[in-house]
């Protein structure tokens, strides 16, 4: 069975650390929300396993199946089946999704003979125009069709884990159960997402497994999808620690420390 294991991780960004310690693992067919506030290092993760630059990773392990992610290119990482949906998918001119997406089934010694036929029939399923599928990739695409766009690569390529962030953006209510209902398909097919995001209104529609509390750059709490509606209520103020009283002389420093 498919897994990807997170032990220890701690990621620097820009000489900060923002990631000090982060222990999960995701198996195939599971759904892991990591969820927290705006700063907590949630799109830090994604980025440091799917290995972005500028995100240093300091130490701890990221593994899939057992071998070793650090010691591989991203582009190696997603040959092993680690596949990235961004929060703001990057627009490529001059490439269109069927471009692309055949010449990452060729580098991984996959056939894209039927690709144009599955292309339309992805397409179809999560209400995405066939005609954006040989224009350039994500080019003045809304937010909702970029998320579209994601999904309709993730079913295509058909990693064995999906980092997912923040699918419900740009999304209105039915795009999400749209695409929600996709990805759980894809989870019953035996894929594994982690999904980040800060807002639970994406699990009313897909359904987690587990849902871990990252804060102050490390899980501070994990259960299961009952977790997510009670941040719902209560927020994430028993997670996040109170900063340093600000002087009370005022001004503009104030502006620089929220």
């Amino acid at each position: 069975m498919s897994g990807l294991t997170i032990e220890n991780l701690s990621v620097n960004v820009a000489g900060k650390e923002i990631l000090s310690g982060v222990n999960l693992s995701v198996k195939a067919g599971e759904v892991h929300a990591v969820m927290g506030p705006n700063g907590a290092g949630k799109s830090t993760l994604s980025n440091a396993v799917m290995g972005r630059a500028g995100y240093e990773v300091t130490g701890g392990r990221v593994t899939l199946d057992g071998v070793d992610l650090l010691t591989m290119d991203t582009y190696q990482r997603a040959q092993a089946g680690l596949f990235y949906a961004m929060q703001a998918p990057t627009e490529v001119p001059g490439v269109s999704m069927h471009d692309m997406i055949t010449a990452a089934l060729q580098s991984a010694g996959s056939s894209a003979s039927a690709l144009g036929d599955t292309l339309v029939r992805e397409a179809s399923a999560i209400g995405f125009d066939a005609a954006l599928l040989e224009r350039s990739l994500n080019v003045d695409l809304s937010g909702g069709e970029k998320k579209r766009s994601e999904t309709l690569q993730m079913s295509v390529l058909g990693p064995k884990i999906a980092l997912v962030d923040e699918l419900d953006s740009g999304l209105d209510v039915d795009g999400l159960r749209t695409v929600a209902r996709r990805v759980e398909q894809l989870t019953n097919d035996g894929l594994g997402v982690l999904l980040i995001t800060h807002f639970p209104r994406v699990l009313h529609e897909l359904q987690a497994d587990r849902v871990h509390v990252l804060a102050q750059g490390r899980i501070v709490k994990t259960g299961g999808p009952e977790l997510a509606f009670e941040l719902e209520q209560t927020g994430y103020g028993n997670y996040v620690e109170e900063s340093p009283k600000q002087s009370s002389a005022g001004g503009f420093d104030d502006l620089f420390n929220m």
